[in-house]
């Protein structure tokens, strides 16, 4: 029996297309000893073409459709020996690597042994002349996770003379406030770069939170504010005390004109709520990088402040190590006394001095602020930031990740009483005592990835024009097929698992 032309022209087609279709690779790596995730380690998949673990070793690349697919895929992460997978190596669920301790001595050759402070003054003093200041554009993603956790909320109610503001309500609102509460967003554009001034280009992004917490919020609002002018007389004033502070409020300027600025308040935050996307995303995410890159080692505002403040920290040149094809010292740091706020170690190149990783964490509060029953504490400050050399000699940032922790506590009384000019003999009309205790945690996560950069003049930075309506898609819950067909860096097991219930 022969196969007719016909059929066997299209079935010789579609195997010649099967190689050109985009091809998805995701993986585990691990530990080959102990089996656990590598995190933020650098799986090179293509001339410079990368990605970066997430924070248990997951990763996936895609391999678009006519590209020449690579012989080897080499994977590096510091305190590993750096090793090449084949195609099919790599689409194994698990990807191990072996463990690596740095070199001490006798492998690179110097012209002058150096001293660490030598090498830490020599750091600061090319700073200059290896970051880059040039027009760049980045291809990137960046994911921020908020997570809110709610240790205690207690209103203390002791009084009220209003029937409607009771125990049970005081009760009521402590227990509708959620004791967890996370939001996601993630983006994926170029972000044209000149300095430190931004554009962005966002090609994709995806918000995830839970509606119902705004709407709830909404809903309290409204039941608030009709007991309140219920109950209040008009030519009343409110007399707020909170320890030894007091405050003197009129009702009438309140009441004039709480309707109009509720009423378009509340218009807004219904129309946030009804869409199924976020508006003001490229103004948010410019912000975004500006605090996050704000914070890179050798600038004036970030908090790490191993290059301003050098002499408050102790330096030990660990070993030397190999990033990419660069030898770098390897030095660690942490504070003389406790004038300074943090531990880490420096990867630092051995011919340029250029910083081309950084690995921090504090060492204690870098703000402990407490008055008056209000407590205020930056408890987690951490974070690792690498940098990647240019085609025009200069360093620029390749991966960050950025944790921000802090607590914030009142524990104080509050009583609010009524008072109406009007009114003959004894002018209290109305009172609320509470004694408020209220404790929080919000922890804040950066994680930016930067696929590939390239140099722009300055014509094409000041004519490239952002396109100010994208918006971001809300998603109730995380779905991996959102970025088919896209290089990111993998969602953790939190992100994976985030659900809202249906409303």
């Amino acid at each position: 029996m022969s196969i007719k032309p016909t059929l066997f022209l299209a079935c010789f087609s579609l195997l010649m297309a099967l190689p050109m279709a985009a091809q998805t690779i995701s993986s585990r790596l691990v530990d080959a000893k102990t089996q656990k995730g590598i995190p933020y380690a650098t799986i090179q998949y293509g001339e410079g073409k990368g990605v970066i673990t997430n924070e248990e070793g997951r990763f996936s690349f895609v391999l678009d459709k006519g590209i020449t697919l690579p012989d080897s895929i080499y994977v590096t992460s510091m305190g590993y020996e750096k090793k090449g997978f084949t195609l099919e190596q790599m689409q194994d669920s698990l990807v191990a690597l072996n463990a690596k301790a740095i070199e001490l001595s006798g492998v690179y050759v110097f012209n002058k042994e150096l001293e660490v402070d030598d090498i830490i003054d020599k750091m600061i003093e090319n700073i200059p002349q290896n970051v880059n200041k040039a027009p760049v554009k980045q291809r990137f993603f960046l994911r921020k996770s908020e997570l809110a956790n709610m240790h205690k909320v207690d209103f203390g109610f002791e009084k009220s003379s209003i029937k409607e503001l009771n125990k049970e309500l005081m009760d009521s609102i402590a227990r509708s406030i959620p004791k967890n509460a996370s939001h996601y967003t993630e983006s994926f554009g170029d972000l044209y770069k000149n300095n430190t001034d931004y554009k962005l280009n966002i090609i994709k992004a995806a918000d995830l939170y839970d509606k119902r917490e705004v709407s709830s919020f909404e809903d309290l609002a409204e039941h608030m504010e009709e007991i309140f002018k219920q109950n209040v007389k008009p030519g009343s004033y409110l007399k707020i005390k909170s320890g030894i502070f007091s405050e003197k409020i009129q009702v009438d300027s309140i009441l004039d004109t709480m309707d109009d600025e509720r009423m378009e308040q509340m218009k807004k935050v219904k129309a946030q709520v009804k869409k199924d996307s976020v508006s003001g995303l490229t103004d948010s995410q410019r912000w975004q990088f500006k605090e996050m890159l704000s914070q890179l080692y050798y600038k004036e505002d970030t908090k790490l402040d191993i290059v301003d403040k050098t002499r408050r920290y102790e330096f030990k040149l660990a070993g030397y190590a190999d990033i990419g094809d660069a030898g770098v010292y390897v030095i660690d740091f942490w504070p003389k006394r406790s004038s300074a706020d943090f531990k880490g170690r420096l990867y630092i190149n051995i011919e340029d001095f250029a910083v081309m990783r950084l690995d921090f964490s504090n060492t204690q509060r870098l703000r402990n602020f407490r008055l008056l029953g209000i407590t205020y504490r930056e408890t987690v400050y951490r974070g690792t930031m690498r940098f990647t050399k240019l085609p025009n000699g200069k360093y620029d940032l390749q991966f960050m990740e950025l944790a921000d922790g802090n607590f914030f506590g009142v524990d104080r009384p509050l009583k609010v009483v009524e008072k109406n000019k009007h009114v003959k003999g004894r002018r209290k009309q109305n009172e609320l005592k509470l004694n408020i205790d209220f404790q929080m945690n919000i922890t804040a996560k950066w994680e930016l990835v930067v696929f590939n950069q390239d140099n722009l003049a300055e014509n094409e930075f000041k004519s490239y024009k952002e396109d100010r309506t994208v918006r971001a898609t809300y998603m109730q819950r995380y779905d991996p097929e959102f970025w088919k067909g896209f290089t990111i860096m993998e969602p953790n097991q939190a992100i994976r698992g985030f659900t809202a219930e249906e409303e």
